[in-house]
């Protein structure tokens, strides 16, 4: 990526964010408001992830019940399926107004405030922690040369129906073959997999 293509990257991202970040913030705080009436728990949940300049909080609407940790750590079972996807398809720790927000990745909004602030992209890699880095192996570079995603080339190719293995392919795929074209291309292509809850679990 050269300079003159990473300030037009960023100039889209601060200017996308910002506007998007408006419009999304009556809905954010609806959202907000019945996360909190539900259980009276947290309304927003940190996740500590890799960024270029180290680690940053990723924000998000919590999904998940207050006891989420407790819940995965008593099963064995779960706890496998995780380590191996860093998913569960039947996730008992997501509410049931949680499991809605995720389908229309309602609870991603927030992140806009991630995209503002430098430290994520609209487009790029999917968000990993530090254990989940360990996983992509050699090809773990991409994360010191650019910025996760709220969107990305994997989300649009399936979200969770893609293994894990084939979405580190996919995110190597986007940033040896980026270009500012590639990016409107995922933009645009991100609605319509939202609205259609494509892979959301």
């Amino acid at each position: 990526m050269t300079p003159r293509s990473h300030g037009i990257k960023r100039t889209i991202d601060i200017l996308g964010s910002a506007v998007f970040l408006l419009l999304a913030a009556p809905l954010i705080a609806i959202c907000a408001l019945l996360i909190k009436l539900q259980d009276g728990g947290p309304v927003f949940h940190r996740r500590r992830v890799i960024g270029l300049d180290g680690q940053f909080d990723a924000f998000k609407l919590r999904t998940m019940c207050p006891q989420a940790d407790a819940v995965l750590e008593k099963d064995p079972g779960l706890r496998h399926e995780f380590e191996l996807n860093s998913k569960l398809r039947n996730d008992p720790r997501i509410t049931r107004l949680g499991g809605l927000l995720r389908k229309l990745s309602l609870d991603e909004l927030p992140q806009l405030w991630n995209v503002l602030r430098g430290e994520m992209s609209l487009v790029g890699p999917r968000m990993v922690t530090a254990e989940e880095l360990k996983r992509y192996g050699a090809a773990g570079w991409i994360f010191r040369v650019t910025k996760p995603g709220l969107t990305g080339f994997w989300q649009v190719q399936g979200r969770q129906r893609v293994a894990f293995e084939q979405r580190v392919q996919m995110d190597l795929f986007y940033v040896q073959n980026w270009s500012l074209r590639l990016d409107c291309e995922i933009l645009l292509r991100t609605p319509l997999v939202v609205v259609r809850g494509v892979g959301a679990y």
